[in-house]
This record gives C-alpha cells, structure tokens and sequence, in this order.
C-alpha cells in the first residue's frame, strides 16, 4: 500500500515480489510509489469518464485522474507492458485493481463498499477476526481488454496477494453500464433467482439506495441471453463462485448499476484455484 501516512505493506519489499506474474511482455504487480498509483489513476479515469459515461469532479477533470478518499489507504495492484511506454517513458499500465484490507478500511473510516450496502450480516455472520479484501476499481484498457492475458494476470495477481495475507472474504461492487434498471432486467433478474447470498448474512443495498433486481419471474429468465449480456468481470466472478447481494444500486456518478459481489476464498472453484492460486 502506498500512502502519505505510514509505509505500505509491500514498500521498500521489491526483493520479495517484484513481480508476481508475467505473460510476453505483460506482467502484474503492485505499485510501490506514488506515481504507480498516479498511473492506476489515470487509467480509471480514462476508462470510467473518456471512454464511459462517468461524471467526473473538477479536480479529476483538471487532473485527468479517478480518485477518492480511499486511494491512498488501499493496494493498487497493476498489470503493465513492458513493450510500450507511457507518457513519463515508464511502462504502460494497462489493467488495475484497487484492494483494501480490514485493517486499512478502519483507518479510512470504513470500506467503500459500506457507501452503497449494509455490510452488518456479513460482518456479523463471520467470526471478528476474519481477514477481510475489498475489491473495487477494477478496469482494463481497452486496447489490451480483448487479451484474455490480461483479466488473467489480474485474477493471478489477487489470488498471490490473497494467499500472501491470508485473506478469508472477498468482496465489493461489480457494474453493469447503465443506470436504467429496466433495460438490465434480464441479467438483474437472473442474479436474483440464481445467485443470491444465503439470507442469514445476505448483505442488502442501503434503503435509500436500493433498486429492485427481481424485474421478472425466474421461469421467464433465458439463461444463455442473461450471461451474455453480463460484464466480462461480473461473468469471471460468477465461474469463481461468487454471491451476490440483494438489491442493485444506481450509481449516477458513474452511469452504472451495481451489485454487490460476495465470495469466500474457501468457496472458490478449485478450477479458479488450481489455475490462478500460485502467483506464479
């Protein structure tokens, strides 16, 4: 984590993972200065508001960078190819992810996610001392998003840096692009009968937030039609073994719709496991 309060976990460590995979020219690996992170930045924003459709503050327009007040207490985990350059002659960022682990989200007074959803029945249903991995963040350029080397790099950085701290809970938002829920009854629709958290710990959109995602009966759900118009990222959650929360929530910032992604290490798909678990 690289933050202007204390060092992070992996600062000053090169020595130990100075990469924690690589495929051709393309490698993952977490930033370690604040210019990597200024890079991760700049790719959010130039994918979430140059190529989508979010509305960026003043400051991000001025600075040509996505950030909040998370950023600087997260790990940015980056992928990079070494084959071509970025404006500052460094190797380009390509493809990042943002992570924030339980003890950092209390310094930042609470999880991201916590802005959007009722975490309190999956905190609770967990035994306190559970490690805990916020996801979030997460996007690719486009020129690199038809590389399957490059989500795959990603997955395998996450699963290292998983296993490096033990982490027991991943979770965050995942977006569908755009804010009428109308028009993403379908996929809405078959998240909701098909893979919902078990009511005990289900977590739930906040109620001022919450959008309906039960917009059709589960028998009128084509099932092929609802995967195929699911995000490349959603989908990939789906195949590890992921939950999802109840209720969406219309992100008007970022012109999306959200869903709250919830996934145990343990429930993971061994397949995930044996293909992305090593790190290596």
């Amino acid at each position: 984590m690289v933050n202007i309060h204390e060092p992070g976990p992996f600062e000053g460590r090169a020595d130990q993972w100075p990469v924690l995979a690589a495929t051709g020219p393309l490698e993952v690996r977490l930033a370690e200065t604040d210019a990597e992170v200024e890079a991760a930045q700049r790719l959010r924003y130039q994918v979430f508001y140059e190529e989508m459709s979010a509305i960026p503050s003043p400051e991000m327009r001025s600075s040509r960078r996505d950030f909040d007040r998370f950023d600087e207490f997260c790990d940015h985990l980056l992928v990079v190819d070494r084959s071509v350059a970025d404006d500052e002659g460094q190797p380009k960022v390509v493809g990042t992810y943002r992570m924030i682990r339980e003890v950092y989200a209390q310094k930042a007074g609470g999880f991201y996610t916590s802005t959007e959803y009722d975490l309190s029945p999956m905190l609770e249903a967990w035994p306190a001392s559970t490690r805990y991995l916020e996801l979030g963040r997460s996007c690719i350029l486009k020129e690199w998003r038809s590389k399957t080397s490059t989500m795959q790099l990603l997955w395998r950085g996450l699963m290292a840096y998983c296993a490096r701290f033990s982490s027991e809970v991943m979770f965050g938002c995942a977006s569908l692009h755009g804010t009428d829920a109308q028009k993403l009854a379908l996929p809405l629709s078959y998240l909701y009968h098909y893979h919902r958290m078990e009511p005990g710990m289900r977590v739930r959109a906040r109620p001022e937030l919450y959008a309906e995602m039960n917009l059709m009966p589960k028998e009128a759900v084509d099932l092929k039609q609802a995967l195929r118009e699911l995000p490349p990222l959603v989908k990939g959650y789906l195949r590890a073994g992921c939950r999802i929360g109840d209720g969406a929530f219309i992100d008007r910032q970022f012109d999306t719709t959200d869903v709250f992604i919830y996934l145990p290490v343990k429930d993971i798909d061994p397949r995930y496991k044996s293909r992305f678990g090593s790190g290596t």
